[in-house]
């Protein structure tokens, strides 16, 4: 960039990382309407999640800004989307990395469903947290059904090689001993 200002040419104008936060009530078409926003304004969106809880929708996302786009202006134009009044919408800097280390690769995905158990979860994150493991992604939900509700809780994880097996086999014995079944699936 010096050597540009130096020649006589400009130095290219910067970018700036946002993260996107959007809590509202979940409607047909939200994504669309948030997504087409975004790329009208120039965004480049990186990483990104969408779930419905309960009646609500949460959307977050880095993305990055063109030269020139503030993220107040960003928050402003997604405020005047009809399919968002109301919404809580923030958009702040992004100070870490937009792009997610080793840990971020998921290497395995499992899915644990059955009666709801209390402490589930937690139970589930603390095996993973003993073999080092990262949790990348958690997705869980309360599946109403003819017999009564059931729990699924999906995860995507980033499990250490030399740690994978004897994790696994502990989170299928965790299952198991709370009468759950669990897929494990590598990515």
């Amino acid at each position: 960039m010096i050597r540009e200002v130096r020649e006589g040419r400009p130095a290219p104008a910067m970018t700036s990382i946002a993260r996107i936060t959007i809590a509202c009530p979940d409607r047909t078409g939200l994504i669309a309407e948030i997504a087409g926003c975004l790329f009208e304004l120039g965004a480049n969106l990186g990483d990104a999640s969408f779930a419905v809880l309960g009646a609500a929708a949460e959307f977050v996302a880095v993305a990055e800004l063109p030269a020139g786009l503030g993220m107040r202006a960003v928050e402003e134009r997604l405020r005047g989307l009809a399919v968002l009044k109301g919404a809580e919408i923030e958009v702040k800097p992004f100070t870490l990395s937009p792009v997610h280390g080793p840990s971020g690769q998921v290497t395995h995905r499992i899915a644990v469903s059955g009666a709801d158990r209390p402490g589930l979860i937690a139970r589930l994150c603390e095996v993973f947290a003993e073999f080092e493991a990262n949790v990348v992604r958690l997705d869980s939900e309360r599946v109403p059904g003819s017999k009564g509700d059931s729990y699924v809780a999906r995860f995507a994880v980033s499990l250490p090689p030399a740690r994978a097996g004897a994790c696994l086999a502990t989170v299928s014995n965790t299952a198991e001993g709370l009468q759950l079944t669990c897929r494990v699936e590598p990515a």
